[in-house]
């Protein structure tokens, strides 16, 4: 017997499509190993069960600790980008690193070019000047295999909004060639966190806000990439899922990966980061450590010192 491999809809023998779906019909489909992601994530009795085990906190497993000194994730290196030749440059000259373990902020107004340089790192904007690297791959030159190694969340949430959340994670998951075992247990993993539920099984465009920021970021980690880049991750996001969003991100660098984000929650920054880079009409003016700050000073206020920064200005 066949099944769909995006809906695990029953087959007849040597189908070229899906009745139900109107899926292609992969030749993968009728190997009587393979088991579907749809299916087996959703309990249905269609395919062979696969049996999720949760091996705990990862941080206890890796013995990673949170401070440069591991390999290097990322290197932005003198970065310049402006949007046409006679605007002002919205990012001029902008330098810092991201190692293994490590969570990174981006601090800025509006319009700082917080959004621009994530971007610009995540290959979406071709920039001036300047070089980008992402485990060891220039973004410029090696852009697909820098790609292969980062999860990208934008600030508006941009999905395909006529799939379904399943399809768009099985998408996902086919874009970066996870193997159909492996993406059920990574599947599962994440429901754990952000506990979309059964509305996985709807189209993206019945979602409130909240729910398609949680499929956007379900999908950004389904490839289980070396960094993680986050741009405004918690707006829309309810209190227990922005508490498991937290948790999680500590955990995801224990194991030895790396998060740069930028957020105007300035508590959430202070509480999540090791560094902290601020920006300033696009100009890097400061990058901060963390606990060196808080080591010397327990009572430091980021919000008084940012808004102290902005008046400057």
């Amino acid at each position: 017997m066949m099944h769909c491999n995006r809906c695990g809809g029953i087959l007849q023998e040597n189908a070229e499509f899906c009745p139900h779906c109107g899926n292609a019909v992969a030749p993968i489909a009728a190997c009587p190993n393979y088991v579907n992601p749809y299916v087996a994530f959703m309990g249905y009795g269609m395919a062979p069960q696969v049996t999720i085990q949760y091996n705990g906190d990862p941080a206890e497993q890796t013995g990673y600790e949170r401070y440069p000194g591991h390999e290097e994730v990322v290197s932005i290196k003198g970065l310049w980008k402006r949007y046409s030749r006679k605007a002002d440059w919205a990012v001029s000259n902008v330098s810092f690193t991201c190692y293994e373990g490590e969570i990174v902020g981006l601090l800025g107004h509006n319009g700082a070019g917080k959004s621009t340089t994530l971007k610009c790192l995540e290959g979406m904007l071709p920039f001036d000047k300047g070089e980008i690297k992402i485990a060891g791959y220039d973004i410029q030159k090696d852009g697909e295999k820098a790609k292969a190694h980062m999860g990208f969340v934008t600030d508006n949430h941009a999905t395909f909004v006529k799939m379904t959340g399943l399809q768009y994670i099985n998408f996902m998951a086919d874009v970066y060639e996870v193997p159909s075992k492996v993406r059920v247990k990574r599947l599962a993993e994440l429901e754990r966190v952000f506990q979309l539920g059964h509305p996985i099984e709807n189209l993206i465009s019945s979602y409130s806000h909240g729910m398609r920021q949680k499929i956007c970021m379900m999908g950004s980690l389904i490839h289980q990439p070396k960094l993680w880049i986050l741009d405004e991750p918690m707006t829309g996001l309810d209190p227990r899922t922005m508490h498991a969003v937290q948790e999680f991100m500590h955990q995801y660098v224990a194991q030895g990966n790396s998060i740069i984000f930028s957020s105007h929650a300035l508590n959430t920054v202070a509480k999540l980061c090791d560094r902290v880079v601020l920006i300033r009409k696009g100009q890097q003016v400061d990058e901060l450590n963390v606990k060196e700050i808080y080591a010397a000073n327990p009572n430091f206020d980021f919000e008084e010192y940012f808004l102290r920064n902005e008046k400057q200005s």
